[in-house]
């Protein structure tokens, strides 16, 4: 691998081993972000740059600030893993993958630093305009596999991306006590929520009966895109928000 990154924000190299070809006629038209969930930034570039690991990512932004690239643009790295967005499985084909060092959920999930955050802006940045990646193609892990994932999490700032012109954002609207709708429900609002969230790319079957995948669903939408509560449980700010972001959309094809 040349020792030159592809980004032309202030990076440096460290090659990892975990990549392949991207499938033909592929276009990279997504950006992926995540955490580390890992105790530290070397633990989590040594886990991507191991063989026996089987995971990598483009790049990888430290607490600091620091970039590094692991993975050539050109090259399919192995960030997404089975998941799924607008019925589109090999997410790792058409997308570039971003990990944000913090230790995550399952160790105290502290919030993002400042200087951290700086960075990501500025390498999604650089990223999204040299491949036109569209900003509701920006997404977290949970978003594309949310049986599995809750990376980058309900404390990463979208909103302070969206300030740049990066993701697809809308201000959430306040969560209410008031329930429409959860899990073991069944009828023409579950309906409707289901085809709201498959619409916007979510993996969600339009059954009418409110299941487990539907949960995990809503709750992988509430922690990107309202983050206040993430219960996996309908109100009215869940459902107006998701409107207000499918009636951004140019189009439900995209």
């Amino acid at each position: 691998m040349s020792v030159r990154t592809d980004t032309r924000v202030k990076a440096r190299v460290h090659p990892s081993p975990n990549h392949g070809e991207r499938a033909e006629n592929t276009k990279i038209d997504m950006l992926l972000l995540h955490y580390t969930g890992m105790e530290s930034t070397e633990a989590a570039l040594s886990r991507l740059c191991d063989p026996r690991a089987e995971v990598s990512a483009h790049y990888l932004v430290d607490e600091a600030g620091g970039i590094v690239q692991c993975v050539p643009e050109a090259r399919r790295a192995w960030h997404a893993g089975k998941s799924v967005w607008k019925g589109t499985t090999d997410i790792n084909s058409r997308s570039i993958g971003i990990e944000i060092s913090n230790p995550g959920h399952d160790g105290g999930y502290p919030a993002f630093p400042a200087v951290q955050i700086a960075a990501v802006i500025e390498l999604a940045a650089d990223i999204c305009a040299r491949h036109r990646i569209a900003p509701w193609h920006v997404l977290g892990h949970s978003d594309v596999a949310p049986e599995r994932k809750m990376d980058p999490g309900e404390k990463f700032p979208w909103a302070k991306l969206a300030e740049h012109g990066i993701g697809h954002y809308v201000e959430p609207v306040p969560a209410t006590a008031a329930i429409l709708m959860q899990e073991g429900e069944s009828g023409q609002p579950v309906e409707a929520i289901q085809s709201m969230l498959g619409l916007y790319g979510y993996r969600v079957t339009v059954t009418g009966q409110f299941d487990t995948t539907t949960r995990l669903a809503v709750t992988a939408f509430q922690r990107h895109f309202r983050p206040e509560r993430v219960d996996g449980v309908v109100d009215a700010s869940t459902v107006k928000t998701l409107h207000a972001l499918l009636a951004g959309l140019p189009s439900l094809s995209g």
